[in-house]
């Protein structure tokens, strides 16, 4: 009888510290993974919704211009000397040339 309780009893502490174990790995994923991407979206939703006229911008698709109309979801942007107009959703504005000057500024520091 004393040979089952001592079982019972060895059981519950590997339960409970599988459970610590699975809490610290959540809490790992957490602020290596989602939290810094969080923070991403977040920095580059508000970069998208501050873009004014005259601002240079780089697309996801490597295209470079500049914005001379922006309407809630869609921005034209001229590229080059031609003068050719392109017009894109907001979602496909990559970066700024803005950010990109602080990053670089960031990394000098670095």
């Amino acid at each position: 009888m004393n040979l089952f309780l001592t079982a019972d009893a060895s059981m519950a502490a590997g339960g409970s510290s599988m459970i610590i174990m699975l809490v610290l790995m959540f809490a790992i994923f957490y602020f290596l993974i989602i939290r810094p991407e969080n923070k991403k979206k977040k920095k580059t939703e508000e970069m998208r919704n501050s873009l004014s006229l005259g601002d240079e911008i780089t697309t996801i698709g490597g295209i470079i211009g500049k914005i001379v109309q922006i309407t809630e979801d869609t921005i034209t942007f001229e590229t080059g000397e031609d003068r050719v107009r392109l017009q894109v959703k907001k979602w496909a504005i990559s970066t700024t040339a803005k950010m990109e000057a602080e990053e670089a500024a960031g990394k000098k520091k670095a």
